[in-house]
């Protein structure tokens, strides 16, 4: 008979942080913001990570105990477009101030709601659909645009497609708002065409053109009160055609129109190829398979444009589960990672310091904020655009910053050095190991342990207590060494 377990032995098995299997660890990693000990033992009370990710597809229709407690903590958030454009006009609050909150909320919601795949998709349609935050008209409607793309992120594409088209912050950013029959604007036809939906290699000019007399008509009353009306007067009539797409557009009122013009991109075979080109850039790999890509946008056309069938289809993929690794985090991801990671606890800021407000030049010193690309197209979603050396040495400072618990400091409770020994006593090969499960949730590698010991410089057999030269003054060069390693840079 085998010995009976030492109590040290017991012990052990306490302590050590339960992981989960490698293809499911993938797959939360994948549609979340970092495996954490916390995250795991909610998919696993779940039945495992395929039935988590399963009843989070549900979106919306779940509770977010967060969403609004966050959302509090930047009262301007909650102001409506007239108000925050005269508050900006005498001075009160300019629109950037008021933009850098929602950034930061953004982050925070990220960083704590326990709906993550919804927080995923809401940023990967954010970013398809891209409104930035830099604008000096648009940022009075910017939260509500924000608000009802999280709304639609688990539908339909085509429901998604005529909420933000016809949103007045879409409108004013690409110019639709002053847009007449006489002179119509060709941005926001052109972009419409060009990155929401088909793409510029099927379309010529001429497409351009008609897309944009499509939209006359949709307008805003900018610089008084802000609201989104229809103007007929403003609506070019006569025959239109895009691509495939013809109409008479004959009448004046031309709502009627933009909703069949709209909803034939969205089931356009080409808008198919387009979005689940982008799924599988995001979510798989920076060269999309095209035979998981035709196999996408045949399951996105079957399904009248529903989201949650194809992340299904994504996620039971061959080449789903064989990207393992194979994704870089962004600037962003990185910083909400590391928060989450770390079990740093933020609360409402009450100063410019404070961990809740800080968080946003935390992600800017890494090479991005949320919405801030300058351009239409959106914030790029490959591994090249952040894999410079300059961004991984920023990465770095960020992480050695967080693991010291130096800045931010205000408003945020870091854990203490000690609180990372899961037992009184234990080998230093076994620390790195219980870090390697609650930091990277997987089982240290012998070349993780080597790294450790030389950034610490101790031996791996070396036992480790609280009052450890270690715990008293290295931990924070452990942590680092730790969320430095490419399993932390990798999602």
């Amino acid at each position: 008979m085998p010995d009976a377990p030492t109590a040290a032995a017991k012990a052990r098995r306490r302590t050590q942080v339960k992981v989960l299997p490698p293809r499911q660890r993938h797959l939360v990693s994948r549609f979340s913001y970092g495996v954490t000990p916390a995250l795991a033992a909610q998919v696993r009370a779940r039945g495992g990570a395929e039935a988590w990710f399963d009843r989070q597809l549900k979106g919306t229709a779940l509770r977010d105990p967060v969403l609004g407690r966050t959302k509090a903590w930047w009262p301007d958030l909650g102001r409506g477009p007239e108000s925050l454009w005269q508050r900006s006009v005498n001075g009160t609050r300019g629109g950037w101030e008021v933009m850098a909150d929602y950034q930061r909320w953004v982050i925070a919601r990220r960083t704590t709601s326990p709906l993550q795949v919804l927080e995923t998709m809401t940023q990967f349609w954010e970013n398809h659909l891209y409104v930035p935050t830099n604008g000096e008209q648009w940022f009075v409607h910017r939260v509500s645009y924000g608000e009802t793309i999280r709304r639609h992120a688990l539908g339909r594409f085509a429901d998604l497609l005529r909420a933000t088209t016809t949103h007045p912050a879409m409108l004013i950013y690409l110019d639709n708002a002053t847009s007449t029959a006489s002179q119509p604007n060709e941005n926001l036809g052109r972009e419409l065409l060009e990155l929401h939906t088909v793409g510029r290699e099927v379309i010529d000019e001429s497409d351009v053109k008609d897309s944009a007399r499509i939209l006359t008509g949709w307008s805003v009353d900018m610089w008084k009160t802000w609201k989104a009306s229809y103007a007929p007067e403003m609506h070019s009539t006569g025959r239109v055609r895009v691509l495939d797409f013809t109409h008479r557009n004959a009448a004046a009122d031309g709502r009627e129109v933009t909703r069949l013009y709209l909803d034939h991109l969205a089931r356009h075979p080409a808008t198919a190829r387009r979005i689940a080109t982008r799924l599988v850039t995001k979510f798989v790999q920076d060269a999309p398979a095209p035979a998981l890509v035709d196999r996408l946008a045949r399951v996105y056309l079957r399904h009248d444009t529903a989201i949650v069938p194809v992340l299904r289809a994504l996620v039971a993929s061959k080449q789903f589960r064989a990207s393992v690794g194979g994704k870089v985090r962004d600037p962003i991801e990185d910083v909400v990672a590391t928060y989450r990671a770390l079990g740093a606890k933020v609360s409402r800021p009450t100063s410019s310091n404070s961990a809740a407000n800080a968080v946003l030049w935390q992600t800017q010193a890494l090479g991005a904020t949320p919405f801030g690309w300058p351009r239409p197209d959106g914030t790029p979603i490959d591994d090249a655009a952040w894999s410079s050396t300059s961004r991984v040495l920023a990465s770095f400072q960020m992480h050695y910053s967080m693991a010291g618990g130096w800045w931010p400091s205000a408003q945020v409770k870091h854990r203490a050095p000690a609180s990372w020994l899961p037992r009184r006593r234990l080998r230093f090969d076994a620390l790195v190991d219980h870090l390697s499960r609650s930091l990277l949730h997987r089982p240290a590698s012998r070349r993780l342990v080597q790294a450790c010991s030389e950034a610490v410089d101790v031996r791996p057999g070396e036992r480790i207590t609280r009052d450890h030269p270690l715990v008293k003054w290295s931990m924070p060069r452990l942590l680092t060494t730790v969320l430095d390693s490419p399993d932390f840079l990798r999602r």
